[in-house]
């Protein structure tokens, strides 16, 4: 009997337990990340601190707004939501955003997402206007390069034209007062 063929056995019984093994490692993995304490619920951007996309949108037709422009971005605090006529939780949230219209310190631009102009426009209609610039991003593409998960998300972009915060999901009064506030005022010219 050869060296090789005493070998053969053990050989199989550890190829055998090549899955097993891989499954008590993914396990391991998938219990450190469930007992973490980590809040699953923020998704990470890798966009914080980096420039805004030059991403240049037409305005919604039929609305007397200049559509999305990077340019427009530099000298002003910006919030950048991303929403749809069609998104249920973008309704939800948008009287906090008509709120949010009313501070002078920011500027409120919204990018309409894979909608159709005259649902956008009765959305607005409907509820109410707060965007001082809407660019229309039929095709989706400008949402990719901002990274964008899903419908509502909302970007603060300082003064410099980077990326400050990014909030995922709808606005509540809390989320506003406990994150988006006190991002808005480390941005703010002069208080830095």
């Amino acid at each position: 009997m050869s060296p090789a063929d005493e070998y053969a056995p053990r050989r199989r019984r550890l190829i055998l337990l090549l899955p097993l093994f891989a499954f008590l490692a993914l396990s391991a993995v998938f219990l450190m990340q469930l007992f973490s304490g980590r809040d699953t619920s923020v998704v990470p951007s890798a966009l914080i601190g980096q420039s805004a996309p030059q991403t240049e949108l037409p305005p919604l037709e039929g609305m007397d707004l200049p559509g999305l422009s990077p340019a427009g971005f530099q000298g002003h605090v910006t919030l950048v939501n991303v929403w749809g006529s069609w998104c249920v939780p973008c309704r939800q949230e948008h009287p906090l955003l008509m709120e949010l219209a009313q501070d002078d310190r920011l500027r409120l631009v919204g990018l309409n997402y894979k909608d159709k102009p005259e649902n956008a426009r009765r959305f607005l209609g409907e509820l109410g206007n707060p965007f001082d610039a809407i660019g229309v991003d039929q095709s989706g593409r400008a949402a990719i390069d901002w990274g964008v998960y899903g419908v509502p998300e909302t970007f603060l972009v300082g003064p410099d034209g980077r990326i400050r915060y990014k909030h995922v999901g709808p606005f509540t009064p809390e989320s506003i007062a406990d994150e988006l506030i006190p991002e808005l005022e480390k941005v703010l010219p002069g208080t830095s």
